[in-house]
C-alpha cells in the first residue's frame, strides 16, 4: 500500500448544505487522516458559507482564487488571492463571496472533532438544509 494518496477536487461530491460548494478532500475517510482534514470551497459571486463555529478545531483559510469577506467574532476581514487567516475554536464565522469573480478557498481543520457530527455548530440557518452535510469520515 502506498503512503501517498491523491484526491482531486473533481473526484469529490461537494456539499451545498451550508452554501457554496464544500469539498472534503484529505479526510479520515479518504486518506486516513488522524490530526485534521483539508478541503476546498467554491463560492460563486453572491454565495456564502453560513455562520457556524467549531468547538474542537481551528480553521485555517487560504484564498487560492478570487476574494471573500470573512466575518468572525464580530470582525470583518477581506481576503484576496494568496492571503490566509485563522479562525480560533468556538469563534462563529461566515465566508461570503461579495465580489464579481468566483472564489476558490482552501481550508484545513485541526485537530479533528471526536466525530464528524461534533465538528461544527450552526449559528445561521443553512441555505440548503436538506442537502447532505460534508462527509469527512471517521
Amino acid at each position: 500500500m502506498s503512503v501517498l494518496t491523491k484526491v482531486a477536487l473533481g473526484d469529490v461530491v461537494p456539499s451545498r448544505r451550508l452554501g457554496g460548494s464544500i469539498y472534503p478532500l484529505l479526510t479520515p475517510g479518504s486518506v486516513g487522516a488522524s490530526a485534521g482534514f483539508l478541503g476546498a470551497m467554491k463560492l460563486a459571486p453572491g454565495e456564502f458559507i453560513a455562520a457556524h463555529y467549531h468547538p474542537h478545531s481551528e480553521e485555517f483559510i487560504f484564498i487560492a482564487e478570487g476574494e471573500v469577506l470573512l466575518t468572525a467574532g464580530g470582525e470583518e476581514l477581506r481576503l484576496s488571492r494568496t492571503e490566509a487567516a485563522m479562525v480560533p475554536k468556538f469563534t462563529p464565522h461566515r465566508i461570503q463571496n461579495d465580489g464579481g469573480e468566483p472564489a476558490l478557498v482552501v481550508f484545513q481543520m485541526a485537530p479533528l472533532a471526536p466525530s464528524p457530527a461534533e465538528g461544527h455548530v450552526e449559528v445561521e440557518p443553512a441555505p440548503n438544509p436538506d442537502a447532505t452535510p460534508p462527509s469527512v469520515g471517521s
